[in-house]
């Protein structure tokens, strides 16, 4: 165990750890250390190789490895710490444990810390696919690597399971590659990503979107030879018989959602949300652990990197504040789902500081008010021509609206 004593120690090095530990320094942070188990710092980005990131960040439309490149430059400028091919092992309330190939197991102690470890995507086993286990099955994200930054083609034929926003991108990318993909089935009536991927990746490129569809069958012993796809009733979600087709390909991608990143968090004893499976936060980005932060994806799954960066850069800041013992203090309240709201993050708020409420929508609505409450008053009201669970909203309140209130609800009527 070192001596050194961080002001911040960040877990992960993807996009929201990078912006995390630039919020850090910029909040007056002096040591700050990055611990990531890839060989590089960027994280998923790496891999993203299309653009459409950093609009609302840099004012400019750059693929996945040029923004995290922007961040990876203000890291090293700020002279923040870094230690590469390291596994965490354990995160406590003011250590975290890894182990690497120079250091072996080491001990860093940290007087704040920060989850920043991503998600994961749902594999096979996860949504119970039948079939037998051959060649040709792969996650999008995992088809996404091979393909962007192994030089590796996955398939010639395929079928996409799921219309989340990494499913419809590696729709386009295996089209823009030469290969055939058949249709996107969508177990939901309403599409999983957002509606630009949708447009953008699908509709441009003469993709099918089966909704209310779903994979029944996977055909072929040794490679995939092709799947059976059926119909699903609205209401069940269960395959309507009668309504199977065979779809003969080679490759079936999977995008049917993304898990928060969470053991470490969960053995630490930081409480997560049933609904998000990440850590519960207030706006601060702070756990219940108190010297123990949390943002991006870990969190809960942000549609946009931007709103990661920006999420991020305030845990970093905060969790500065945390170890300078300036972080504000005071009886939290908690945010509440009302009406076709699936969840809010933060789930509490400290009433004495400015807040931002993120929230998703439980079902695609048209016509809508988003109204928030205080108790029982009105402190916000907001028309919108439709609300998607795959895209996140965003409210503010301030002090002087909630002030007094036991909770603050969100609705969507």
């Amino acid at each position: 165990m070192s001596n050194k004593i961080y002001d911040v120690i960040i877990v992960g090095g993807g996009p929201a750890g990078l912006a995390a530990a630039v919020g850090a320094k910029e909040a007056g942070a002096k040591d700050v250390l990055i611990v990531e188990r890839d060989v590089t710092l960027g994280g998923i980005l790496e891999q993203c190789i299309h653009p459409g990131f950093g609009l609302k960040t840099f004012g400019e439309e750059l693929t996945g490895p040029e923004y995290a490149h922007r961040y990876i430059e203000k890291v090293l400028a700020l002279g923040v710490e870094y230690k590469l091919e390291t596994m965490v092992l354990e995160v406590g309330k003011d250590t975290v444990t890894g182990i690497n190939s120079k250091d072996g197991l080491f001990i860093a102690k940290g007087k704040s810390i920060i989850l920043a470890m991503g998600c994961r995507e749902r594999t096979r086993g996860a949504i119970m696919t039948p079939g037998t286990r051959p060649a040709g099955v792969y996650t999008a994200g995992a088809a996404q690597r091979l393909v962007n930054r192994q030089n590796m083609m996955v398939g010639k034929r395929v079928v996409i399971l799921g219309s989340g926003d990494i499913g419809m991108i590696m729709a386009r990318r295996m089209t823009l590659e030469g290969a055939k993909v058949l249709a996107v089935a969508e177990l939901m009536d309403y599409t999983a990503g957002l509606t630009r991927n949708r447009v953008q990746c699908l509709e441009d490129f003469g993709i099918p979107l089966l909704l209310s569809h779903t994979v029944v069958e996977i055909k072929g012993n040794k490679r995939v030879e092709g799947v059976v796809i059926a119909k699903v009733d609205p209401a069940t979600k269960k395959p309507i018989a009668g309504t199977e087709k065979l779809y003969e390909c080679d490759t079936l991608l999977l995008s049917c959602g993304l898990i928060p990143e969470n053991e470490l968090s969960k053995a630490a004893g930081v409480k997560l949300s049933r609904i998000t499976s990440g850590p519960e936060v207030n706006q601060f980005m702070q756990t219940n652990l108190g010297s123990v932060f949390a943002c991006g994806n870990v969190v809960h799954v942000n549609d946009l990197a931007d709103n990661v960066s920006e999420e991020s850069e305030r845990a970093g800041k905060y969790a500065a504040l945390y170890a300078a013992g300036k972080l504000p203090a005071g009886k939290e309240i908690p945010t509440i789902t009302g009406s076709n709201v699936r969840y809010i993050c933060p789930q509490r708020i400290n009433p004495n500081e400015p807040a931002s409420l993120f929230f998703r929508a439980a079902a695609p609505q048209k016509n809508v008010t988003v109204k928030v409450f205080a108790g029982d008053k009105e402190i916000y009201s907001k028309k919108l021509i439709k609300i998607n669970p795959g895209e996140m909203e965003k409210v503010a309140v301030k002090p002087e609206d909630i002030a007094g209130a036991e909770a603050v609800t969100i609705q969507v009527l």
